[in-house]
């Protein structure tokens, strides 16, 4: 027996063995899926040019029924996904084309009027800090009162939590930020 049989022997052995994985491999792997479940989200993934006419400045796309936000840089070099918290009702929900007109690395939080009067035992001001709803950066969009901010309370991410806002977490904002410049182009659908 030749050394090039041998290997083709044991190299086809292998690959059946791959193939055809052990009785107790099978019955494993069977337990493992009938514990799966399917995912049910409406998470898809966009592609820039569906819905933005150029990447000048950069381009945010955030999914509110996805609660995933999509950044894709001016070059096209980069391009990161997010998962985020979106508006509690379609009513605080601001849909459409908008831009980031200012960035804060540790914003302080005031809530807005209507805020106000559906809470009225929220504090009038929260400096920068942990207690700070907007965590720890905020890009503001032109949109008056809306924001793409962090958050301290990570619950809130993948859920309908927000005031009007878009929720990333902090390490993820923190990577947003240094990546998104005002003018950075925006999108809420």
């Amino acid at each position: 027996m030749n050394l090039h049989t041998s290997r083709r022997r044991f190299l086809s052995g292998l690959a059946a063995g791959c193939a055809f994985p052990a009785p107790t491999l099978l019955a494993q792997s069977e337990q493992v899926e009938t514990k799966t479940e399917r995912n049910i989200s409406s998470f898809r993934m966009h592609r820039w040019q569906d819905h933005f006419d150029s990447l000048k400045n950069g381009v945010i796309l955030s999914d509110t029924t996805s609660r995933m936000l999509q950044y894709w840089s001016e070059d096209g070099t980069v391009a990161k996904i997010y998962p985020t918290s979106v508006p509690l009702s379609d009513d605080l929900t601001r849909l459409g084309y908008t831009r980031v007109v200012r960035k804060v690395d540790g914003p302080s939080w005031r809530p807005t009027p209507s805020m106000k009067k559906r809470n009225p035992e929220w504090p009038d001001y929260v400096g920068p800090g942990p207690e700070n709803p907007l965590g720890t950066h905020a890009l503001y969009l032109s949109w008056q009162y809306y924001r793409i901010h962090g958050t301290n309370d990570t619950r809130k991410i993948g859920r309908r939590s927000s005031n009007g806002c878009i929720g990333l977490y902090n390490r993820q904002i923190a990577e947003l930020f240094a990546f998104a410049k005002v003018g950075t182009q925006v999108k809420l659908i």
